[in-house]
């Protein structure tokens, strides 16, 4: 592709050099580029990528985009200078990979909790009804059912227009995206076209980068002031921030609630840990989940279907048929009749609501919670105190432990979560550093009847100590425990 076709609608300042030649690849990472190649220079939080220009220069980028010239331009290479490289990244790289979004609906999916399921749900919902579909999430990448990991909710837009790109050469009717606030905050998501956003929650997270929970909001607010008249926006009815999220917003608002009145609702007719029975807007379905936030969830996956254009109740049916995705609740029994819980839970609000959905289960029984659960490191402090209070206000015993420390001391962010209790609190308390300890303890305290409950990494195949990742399991080292 031409240069010039690459910066067609951009505001340029200045361009040195030849606007005519072929640009054969996009990249914001210098260490990517090779011949033929355009870089980007960003300006990130950490780095400023106009200090590897002249890396990229070396590897034979053809044309450098950027807020600021190089001193010395190199021969044969040509200058394109804009006002703000973040603004534009998102155009160029739609641009390059043909404007995947105009061959495909994108539907994203914004929320503290609960991005990852529903993205995945519909993802698993339609190609089950038949149709070739793209997933971007936490958990990792698909087109159709071929895997690309990732490291980000949601990739730069460079991956993310390149990942896009293929699920069109796949044939890909449909793709899922989880939109997180800093992909927002940060423009990698500009660019595409989405014919649908979905806001779940809202609450307290990501305030190292934030900073207030305000900024949080507003970031999540203008995925859905950004979108398309013609598009769709769902959202959710019970949560105070729902109707702020679409005040805004050019596209069709619905709304879905379990408390209330609302486009799509739902309640719950019977609960047990295997999966529930739920009426939903007037019809029964059995459902392969627990929890009324998993409620909430399956009425965000039934709005988007029918606002794709789907029929109710072939909804309904493939609704019943969906598993829950790997690490969310995930259960483990021992022969002795121990059920153990595997959950991503990391926030105060999420282990609330698995903690519920425990509760909801094992209403009128008689077997006693035990949580495991720990905060990671290099991460907002303020919710540390507030996991520990949480966990000791619906367990029976609860253990402190490790969860992904970083950079930080263990002992230091179990020493933040013990600060949240009182002595009365502390009794049910113990604090044991060692992950695999504090799991194969709450193993041992357990007896026949209980549930335990091992909260924070779901998923999660690793623990991140000092910049390392280390191959850690919650669901291995419960089956290990109850050998």
């Amino acid at each position: 592709m031409k240069l010039n076709e690459l910066l067609k609608n951009i505001a340029t300042i200045s361009i040195t050099g030849n606007a005519e030649c072929d640009i054969k690849g996009v990249n914001i990472d210098s260490r990517k580029v090779t011949d033929g190649h355009l870089f980007i220079a960003m300006r990130g939080t950490q780095v400023d990528g106009h200090k590897f220009i002249p890396k990229a220069e070396e590897l034979g980028a053809t044309a450098i985009l950027c807020m600021e010239l190089p001193e010395q331009l190199k021969e044969g290479v040509t200058y394109v200078q804009v006002a703000d490289t973040e603004d534009i990244v998102g155009q160029v790289a739609t641009t390059f990979y043909g404007n995947p979004t105009s061959k495909l609906k994108l539907v994203g999916v914004t929320g503290t909790n609960g991005k990852t399921t529903i993205a995945t749900l519909l993802y698993n919902m339609f190609r089950k009804m038949g149709h070739k579909c793209g997933l971007l999430s936490t958990v990792c990448n698909y087109v159709e059912g071929e895997a690309y990991p990732t490291d980000h909710t949601t990739p730069d837009p460079i991956e993310l227009n390149e990942l896009l790109g293929k699920m069109v050469a796949a044939g890909c009717e449909y793709a899922f995206m989880e939109c997180s606030s800093h992909a927002i905050a940060q423009k990698r998501i500009g660019g595409l076209t989405f014919a649908g956003g979905m806001f779940t929650n809202l609450t307290r997270d990501h305030l190292d980068y934030h900073k207030t929970v305000e900024n949080y909001r507003d970031a999540k607010k203008k995925f859905f002031d950004d979108m398309p008249k013609g598009a769709f926006a769902i959202t959710n009815a019970d949560d105070k921030n729902g109707m702020v999220m679409v005040q805004n917003t050019k596209a069709t608002v619905k709304t879905y609630s379990i408390r209330t009145l609302a486009d799509f609702h739902a309640k719950i007719i019977e609960c047990h840990f295997e999966g529930m029975y739920l009426e939903v807007n007037g019809k029964e379905v059995g459902v392969q989940f627990i929890g009324k936030f998993n409620v909430s969830n399956l009425l965000a996956v039934y709005g988007a279907a029918i606002m794709l254009g789907k029929d109710p109740e072939e909804v309904l049916v493939t609704l019943s048929t969906l598993k829950s995705v790997a690490g969310r609740l995930e259960p483990i029994r021992s022969e002795e009749g121990v059920t153990a819980l595997v959950d991503y839970a990391h926030t105060p609000d999420a282990l609330e609501n698995v903690l519920n959905a425990i509760h909801e289960v094992m209403e009128g029984k008689t077997g006693k919670i035990i949580t495991v659960c720990g905060a990671g490191g290099n991460r907002d402090k303020g919710k540390r105190p507030l996991m520990a209070q949480e966990a000791v206000k619906q367990s029976n015993r609860v253990i402190i432990t490790s969860d992904n420390p970083r950079f930080e001391e263990p002992q230091d962010i179990i020493n933040d979560m013990l600060a949240g209790l009182n002595a009365q609190q502390m009794k049910s308390v113990i604090s044991i550093v060692d992950r695999r300890e504090a799991i194969k303890t709450a193993v041992m305290m357990a007896e026949k009847g209980d549930v335990i409950l091992i909260a924070g990494k779901g998923h999660e195949d690793y623990q991140d100590v000092k910049g390392t990742k280390h191959h850690f399991d919650d669901r291995e080292e419960v089956r290990k425990a109850f050998g």
